[in-house]
């Protein structure tokens, strides 16, 4: 079956195989390991920094913070400094993030029912890695 891909650019559209793309710009900020857990642990209110960090297993300070950054860089996430000593600092989900929430959960879900299965066929894999080359 030959599956071919419209040039979309001849209509003014995107084709998001460029890099310069701007859906694909967009699309990098979903490719990051870190914005769909962040914006999951944000999607019942506002969080401060460090119970982020107490909910988000394995993820170091600094790249806890370069992931908020970023999507507040992007318009995902709101940053409010109360000027309190010591200062509180809350991150919460803005409405744009709140409209990503639905795909990032349609992925979790996909995880959860086919992470058996990516298990079984990295294991697979591994085993198959193992053997020596066969002449064909």
């Amino acid at each position: 079956m030959d599956t071919t891909f419209p040039d979309l650019r001849s209509f003014g559209g995107a084709d998001a195989f460029l890099q310069a793309c701007k859906p694909r710009t967009v699309l990098d900020i979903f490719t990051n390991k870190w914005t769909g857990l962040v914006m999951g642990a944000l999607l019942d209110g506002s969080r401060r920094f460090n119970e982020l960090r107490r909910m988000l297993d394995g993820i170091t300070q600094k790249m806890l913070s370069q992931t908020l950054r970023t999507l507040e860089r992007d318009g995902l996430v709101t940053r409010t400094v109360y000027p309190t000593i010591p200062p509180r600092v809350d991150y919460e989900l803005t409405d744009l993030g709140r409209s990503a929430i639905g795909v990032l959960q349609a992925i979790g879900v996909w995880a959860g029912e086919h992470a058996d299965q990516v298990h079984a066929a990295r294991q697979a894999y591994d085993e198959r890695a193992k053997e020596p080359v066969r002449a064909v």
